[in-house]
């Protein structure tokens, strides 16, 4: 009797310790945002080069489902427009350039990990997962009055090449700060996006080894839940 006893005890003791732990959340979340990014290509042969600026905005959704010890866990989805690319810098200090405008509907699905108040105040946030992107349109511009003969060799069959492969595929990663009220969910976030995919083809017969973008982005935005239970 007395073992079944303590197995009794055992039993409940695991069972409130495992409910303290996991505590379970049902939010579904609905925002928007938008910012600008900083790009640059990740390119071989390489290239001096400086930021390109472009814009990003989208929607975003999120569920929350619980929260363990202090992290407070959820997926987030996302469908955004982003402006990517690259500035060639001359450094010829003649006022000749030239940048190239890559628009692309990517869609990021992270972990979304929060840490701070609920379910108002102020919380700190990690986003980390996988993006896959979809290019638009693209645009080239050339300041200044210069030939492609006179750049160097490895860089000449850059200029006026189309963008070989469209979808995009790479990691995407962010931290940033947001509080949460009675009116909804204010945000700003600080993202970095690693392309693992190239736009242009990479065999061995091919001009470029490598060419995939790299994405600095500064975002704020608003959200606002659907369901909280």
């Amino acid at each position: 009797m007395k073992r079944i006893f303590h197995f009794i005890l055992t039993i409940f003791a695991v069972t409130t310790l495992s409910a303290q732990i996991e505590q379970p959340r049902n939010i579904l979340e609905v925002g928007f945002a938008g910012g600008l990014n900083l790009s640059k290509m990740d390119i071989q042969p390489t290239m001096r080069q400086t930021y390109l600026k472009g814009l990003n905005g989208g929607i975003s959704i999120r569920y929350t489902s619980e929260k363990y010890f202090n992290m407070i866990c959820a997926a987030q989805l996302e469908v955004n427009f982003s402006q990517r690319g690259w500035v060639e810098d001359f450094d010829d200090e003649t006022g000749n350039g030239y940048s190239h405008t890559l628009n692309y509907i990517e869609i990021p699905f992270f972990a979304h990990l929060a840490f701070g108040k609920e379910p108002h105040g102020l919380q700190f946030f990690i986003n980390l997962g996988p993006q896959i992107g979809l290019l638009l349109s693209d645009s080239e511009k050339y300041d200044g009055e210069w030939s492609v003969q006179e750049r160097p060799q490895s860089l000449q069959p850059i200029y006026g090449k189309q963008i070989e492969r469209e979808f995009e595929y790479g990691i995407a990663g962010g931290l940033g700060l947001e509080l949460k009220t009675k009116i909804g969910n204010f945000f700003i976030e600080g993202r970095y996006y690693y392309g693992l995919s190239d736009i242009f083809n990479n065999s061995k017969t091919d001009e470029f080894g490598r060419s995939a973008n790299n994405t600095i982005s500064a975002r704020m935005g608003y959200s606002f839940p659907i369901f909280n239970k």
